[in-house]
């Protein structure tokens, strides 16, 4: 069985004779300075690793170290780095979190329990992988709210939503504009004991200031010109269930006042009406605006606020979820493949590294725009980087040559079952190999005729 590998970065000489005798069980790999550091990571694809931070030229600093770490995680990202320091520790521990590290370790080191982070960071790695692997071949694992993922990060998501489903508390989702937002209330709301009761949402940016409070509040007949009958608002609409507001930041000041009398004595008087109507009715919201700055420049009562934000959640950009956006892709080009009655299949593997390399600024609605147009523009069974359209777009660099290798192979392997129309034999052919080495080549890339 193949040992784990584990890459020590450490200057200190006999700090590392220390620690690779410490850990039996795995292939230790050492390195004294960033340079010596990512020429082994290219070379060896440690799953994790062990990061001093004062590294030369700049011993006495965290520079050289939080530099390491950045190239370790844009060169493989999936690596877990725990992150060890005596330099201003909590505000480099911060920092490091901040930056991508799995987990963090104040000096002096403690050998057994640096041994059991480690551990846990290979176990986690290990998982990780697995999950990706599974969904990829599932096509996607399809969670709370029908949200597509294979990254720990949207997955921690989706357990803390679960996690509060059932307490009858206000949830505040803060995330950039197309990251699922509504689809995490939607599954919020189908979670919790209310799921018998009416789903109601309501996009606050969408609807002029004059008319909003009626579509909140509804309004008695005759209240104003073109009241012509009592209308319920959402939030009577939405009795026994749940009150998803979208882009809760775009409501005026005046209405946050009546909104937070809701809140806090739970009856509601419609435009025009004379007597209070007590409503049952939880209310999740969202906005992709900063709330914390509008509440400093005074746009966003602080009072609405911790009324509404019992419990905040933070959603990951799509950038921060690694591997999301192949599983996303490969997933809408089934869904609007089937939906236009399109040949196409999936995606080559160029367009998979041109998926990869993109950063999404408009996330999963960009993505799945983006998809759509390549499923209509594919002149082939599967989309090409061409199709997408991605100006600028890079594929991912490979870290070593072994990967490039992997790459050229599987691009060779797809295109050429692509035009046998999966005939294994005619596949051999094209390939120049025999039908046995074909198999042997699939079953190692793990790919499907």
């Amino acid at each position: 069985m193949t040992m784990k590998k584990l890459l020590i970065v450490e200057d200190d000489l006999g700090l590392q004779r220390q620690l690779r005798w410490a850990y039996e069980g795995y292939e230790v790999l050492a390195a004294a300075d960033r340079t010596t550091a990512i020429d082994l990571l290219r070379a060896e694809e440690p799953d994790v690793v062990t990061l001093d931070l004062g590294l030369p030229p700049d011993p006495d600093g965290v520079s050289e170290g939080f530099a390491t770490l950045a190239e370790i995680l844009r060169l493989k990202p999936d690596t877990k780095v725990i992150v060890a320091s005596g330099h201003g520790a909590r505000e480099s521990a911060l920092r490091a979190i901040g930056e991508g590290a799995w987990d963090f370790y104040q000096k002096p080191i403690d050998i057994d329990a640096l041994g059991m982070i480690v551990s846990r960071a290979f176990h986690v790695h290990a998982l990780e992988a697995e999950n990706r692997r599974l969904a990829a071949q599932a096509g996607g694992a399809v969670g709370l709210g029908g949200i597509i993922s294979a990254s720990a990060e949207m997955l921690k998501v989706t357990r803390t939503i679960e996690r509060v489903a059932a307490a009858d508390v206000s949830v505040m989702l803060l995330g950039a504009s197309g990251t699922g937002k509504e689809l995490l209330a939607r599954g919020l709301h189908e979670a919790s004991p209310r799921r018998k009761g009416a789903f109601v949402a309501i996009n606050c940016a969408a609807i002029p200031e004059t008319l909003l409070e009626s579509e909140l509040f509804g309004h008695e007949k005759g209240a104003f010109t073109g009241a012509i009958k009592t209308t319920e608002g959402k939030i009577e609409q939405a009795q026994g269930g749940t009150l998803f507001l979208d882009e809760v930041g775009d409501i005026p000041l005046p209405l946050q006042v009546k909104l937070l009398r809701f809140l806090q004595e739970r009856v509601i008087e419609r435009i025009g009406g004379r007597k209070t109507i007590p409503v049952d009715t939880r209310i999740v919201c969202a906005t992709h605006q900063d709330v914390d700055t509008m509440i400093a420049d005074g746009r966003f009562r602080d009072d609405l606020y911790y009324r509404l934000a019992e419990i905040v959640v933070r959603i990951p950009s799509l950038a921060e979820r690694p591997g999301d956006a192949v599983l996303l892709a490969r997933h809408f080009v089934a869904k609007h493949a089937k939906a236009m009655h399109s040949a196409v299949t999936g995606l080559s593997p160029d367009a998979c590294a041109a998926i990869d390399g993109w950063s999404w600024p408009g996330n999963v609605r960009e993505l799945e725009n983006r998809v759509k147009r390549a499923v209509i523009m594919a002149e082939g069974k599967l989309v090409a980087a061409a199709d997408l359209d991605l100006p600028g777009a890079a594929g991912a660099q490979p870290i070593n040559l072994k990967a490039i290798r992997e790459a050229a192979d599987r691009a060779a392997i797809s295109n050429a079952l692509a035009r046998a129309d999966g005939n294994i034999s005619n596949t051999a052919k094209l390939l120049g190999i025999s039908r046995p080495t074909l198999y042997d080549l699939l079953k190692s890339y793990d790919l499907h005729a």
